[in-house]
């Protein structure tokens, strides 16, 4: 493995794995929402306030059912197949272990002769 980050061949597959990694946390954040908002509900003792919960509640569900459904369409998360997700969960427990190995502060950081090219002048 090539542990120099700056290296564009470290770069392959990083917009798909940001892309999952994303989605994964906006699911999560999606259901922790729907669980606050739930607990809230539960406390309140105002009519008004017990409505507009229920409301953001509702959209808090579908916004959960709509994140997961293109996960699953992307196959980015197969929650009715074990086997499956738990090889995209240890894909992605690789993939931050070699983040995690990377040399991200190198001392020389010189890339000048990996372009084709020199940029173009303004």
């Amino acid at each position: 493995m090539n542990h120099d980050y700056l290296d564009p061949i470290n770069s392959l597959h990083v917009p798909e794995l940001a892309d999952t990694t994303f989605a994964m946390d906006f699911l999560l954040r999606a259901k922790e929402g729907v669980r606050n908002i739930a607990v809230a509900l539960t406390e309140s003792a105002s009519p008004d306030v017990r409505t507009l919960l229920r409301k953001q509640l509702m959209q808090g569900i579908a916004m959960h059912q709509e994140i997961t459904e293109l996960m699953i369409s992307k196959k980015w998360f197969h929650p009715y197949e074990l086997s499956e997700q738990y090889q995209l969960d240890q894909l992605s427990a690789n993939n931050t272990l070699m983040i995690g190995k990377m040399n991200l502060f190198p001392v020389e950081t010189n890339r000048k002769g990996l372009f084709d090219r020199t940029p173009d002048e303004h």
